[in-house]
């Protein structure tokens, strides 16, 4: 059987609390020095993937002996982000849902190329997000069900250059059949009002990002 939910630790930005994440019957990827980040916390990871060149060799060797099963790569011949095959690895076993945590950080390049790689979860009909301290990032093509999660903002961003029908329930700023276009801010800094919100979209990709400060 699947696992329901798919965790992977990358090399952005983490925090010792994002531990406490993992749930029970969660399977949970270390990416490159993610895995490192899981082995120093006491987690032993289902799987670590990667080329593994932001780590040493003792660092290595560790992460080999903690791991259920590891996976690494040439730094050279590769084509892939280590994030990414994490990602596609995850895709592979067809679980519900892929949380990515550690994908945005500093490099501004990697961030993006993990926010819009939540497109192939949509395409492989599996729901993707990504998880930080300030942000949980999430994208739809047709609907979503926003949870409140601690965050005190929700914003809406277009991935594609409008996205068209955006219909809002349970935020302080009610939408209907609005219409919003890349550079447009209409959708940034919203509200819930309760326990969840609905989001609901005729056509485009829409980025959904609780923040906080």
């Amino acid at each position: 059987m699947p696992p329901k939910r798919i965790l992977i630790f990358t090399g952005g930005s983490i925090k010792k609390e994002s531990i406490h994440e993992i749930k029970e019957g969660d399977f949970v990827i270390g990416a490159d020095k993610g895995a490192l980040f899981l082995v120093d916390n006491g987690v032993q990871p289902d799987l670590s993937v990667g080329d593994f060149d932001s780590v040493t060799k003792d660092e290595l060797e560790r992460i080999k002996r903690s791991s259920h099963e590891m996976i690494t790569c040439d730094p050279i011949d590769k084509n892939l982000t280590d994030t990414e095959l994490a990602f596609d690895m995850a895709l592979d076993q067809q679980p519900e849902e892929v949380v990515m945590i550690g994908a945005v950080g500093s490099r501004l390049d990697h961030s993006l190329a993990n926010i819009q790689m939540m497109l192939r979860g949509l395409q492989h009909k599996v729901l993707s997000s990504i998880l930080d301290e300030h942000n949980y990032i999430s994208l739809t093509g047709s609907s979503l069900k926003v949870q409140d999660r601690g965050f005190t903002y929700v914003s809406l961003l277009p991935l594609t250059p409008e996205v068209t029908g955006i219909t809002l329930k349970g935020f302080m700023y009610p939408l209907q059949d609005a219409t919003i276009q890349m550079g447009q801010s209409l959708g940034i800094s919203n509200r819930l009002t309760g326990s969840e919100g609905s989001i609901q979209i005729e056509s485009g990709l829409l980025l959904v990002i609780q923040s906080k400060d």
